[in-house]
């Protein structure tokens, strides 16, 4: 039985263990299980206990008391090989979060882990440690998924291609009050009450998009590497600037990267400090892949020209301004000069081509995206090829679009020279059911000769890379308003290995 078909049917396992002393009278996992950021012989173990998931506070329904929670790994689904078990104390003042951190595991190695707390048995998820030698993987890419706006079977879907790995690229989840975000055929599910403001209220909101079955089924299957975008924060923020001028967004900063760490896999070294987290990383995936994980929004200038789709807008051309910040920058160029991966795959948020929104003369773009940033930009692609890094790849969410883009020094030269690939998953939720506008499609492509390909329709990627090439399949889906909607493959290119275009 697979781990995804396993989930669906609320498989428990039972084995043996000591419980805990204390004993809870609901099931405290809730909130399910996840596993992420593998390296060659570790990989972190989540949970978060929740006996009530939407109790107002955001505690989700527990004491102010710490429980204890004790974790196992194995190597089959019925835990008769187990090879590590551990414990870990729940505490109320991180929301009652578990972050394990097992080590000394075998590289390349499919385990199972589950947990077991107050009398109560976790399901059992499936993880892995990354290889020490070359061999392949099935990546998947997602981002965005705006609860309110549809049902999350891409997440499913997702789920029964048993990848190796996901990387979430942000907007995991959304900070608007109900209907504060309106989906153009309207909402189908509700979110919590409230703007995201408190603690309480960022505890809440994820509580209640850990809740949902199909991302549940998601975390199941395989380790995930993440990395925020606005969303899981405010929207459009930018550095120390509130997109709506409003006062306390310090604290606010720091209540939603507090919420954000305890219902995410991540490890320690992730572990916020008031308004400030460590998200940019790198994790290797033995020879074959270096994922280089960016922070595009708490180093960034303001955006530029009052931000939107813009055309004139000189300052956004400016050499002095920048996305990344200066240290980020240097942290990227020089991981990418010393990487010795096949392939380097740079996970971020904003849509790194450019994109003219204008038919026609002049230029209309947006300030949010990296057309915002022009000059550093420049200055990134330009260092992407002296690093002499091979295959370096770019991975985009935000957009609620798949794009497949050729990254050139120069967007207006088409003789310019290409230095690498973008490929932007489109949404699992957010803007609804999506749609073809074949001739708004055709305009966009006409007017951006570097993007191959654009779909508005929901979906996410699925990668499938060798040290001879990467195949990328953007899966779709016709709707989400309503359940059950199959995924199929929209468009398929190949980026040989040694060439940064796409085929």
């Amino acid at each position: 039985m697979s781990i995804a078909a396993a989930s669906a049917g609320g498989l428990l396992l039972t084995g043996a263990g000591v419980s805990p002393a204390r004993t809870l009278a609901r099931d405290p996992f809730t909130l399910g299980i996840a596993s992420g950021d593998p390296s060659r012989d570790g990989v972190v173990l989540w949970t978060r206990l929740a006996v009530d998931p939407l109790g107002p506070d955001g505690q989700g329904g527990m004491s102010t008391r710490d429980v204890d929670v004790e974790w196992e790994l194995a190597l089959d689904e019925r835990f008769a090989k187990v090879v590590r078990k551990g414990r870990e104390t729940a505490r109320w003042k991180q929301a009652h979060s578990v972050h394990a951190e097992p080590k000394g595991l075998e590289p390349g190695t499919e385990y199972f882990y589950r947990f077991r707390a107050g009398g109560h048995l976790s399901r059992v998820g499936r993880t892995r440690t990354a290889p020490a030698v070359m061999s392949s993987m099935t990546l998947a890419i997602a981002a965005c998924a705006q609860y309110e706006h549809g049902y999350y079977t891409a997440y499913k879907r997702l789920a029964e291609q048993d990848p190796d790995l996901v990387v979430h690229l942000g907007d995991y989840m959304y900070e608007y009050a109900p209907k504060g975000y309106t989906a153009p055929g309207g909402n189908v599910r509700h979110h919590t009450p409230g703007k995201c403001d408190t603690l309480a209220d960022y505890r809440l909101r994820h509580a209640q998009y850990k809740s949902d079955a199909d991302l549940q089924t998601a975390h199941l299957v395989a380790p995930w590497l993440v990395a925020f975008d606005d969303h899981e924060i405010e929207n459009n923020w930018a550095g120390d600037d509130s997109n709506y001028d409003l006062p306390g967004f310090d604290q606010r900063k720091a209540h939603a990267f507090q919420a954000y760490y305890e219902n995410m896999p991540l490890r320690r070294a992730s572990l916020p400090g008031g308004a400030s987290m460590r998200i940019h990383r790198r994790v290797d995936w033995g020879p074959l892949a270096r994922f280089h994980l960016l922070d595009t929004r708490q180093f960034r200038d303001d955006q530029a020209c009052e931000d939107g789709l813009r055309s004139g807008c000189d300052d956004r051309l400016a050499t002095e301004r920048t996305l990344l910040g200066e240290d980020q920058r240097h942290w990227l160029l020089d991981g990418l000069a010393s990487s010795d991966a096949h392939w380097n795959l740079v996970g971020q948020q904003v849509l790194m081509a450019q994109r003219d929104s204008k038919v026609g003369p002049g230029i209309e773009v947006n300030m949010d995206s990296w057309d915002g940033y022009a000059a550093e930009r420049t200055r990134l692609l330009t260092g992407f090829r002296d690093s002499g890094a091979t295959n370096p790849v770019v991975l985009t969410g935000d957009a609620h679009m798949h794009h497949a883009a050729d990254l050139r020094l120069d967007f207006n030269d088409p003789d310019s020279p290409k230095v690498a690939v973008e490929l932007v998953t489109s949404s699992i939720a957010s803007d609804g059911d999506g749609y073809r506008d074949k001739g708004r499609m055709a305009e966009t492509i006409e007017e951006n000769p570097h993007i191959s390909y654009i779909d508005q329709r929901r979906g996410y990627i699925i990668c499938r890379i060798d040290s001879e090439e990467l195949q990328a399949d953007f899966r779709t889906l016709d709707y989400i308003s309503r359940r059950g909607a199959p995924a199929k493959t929209g468009a398929r290119f190949t980026i040989p290995a040694g060439q940064s275009a796409l085929l």
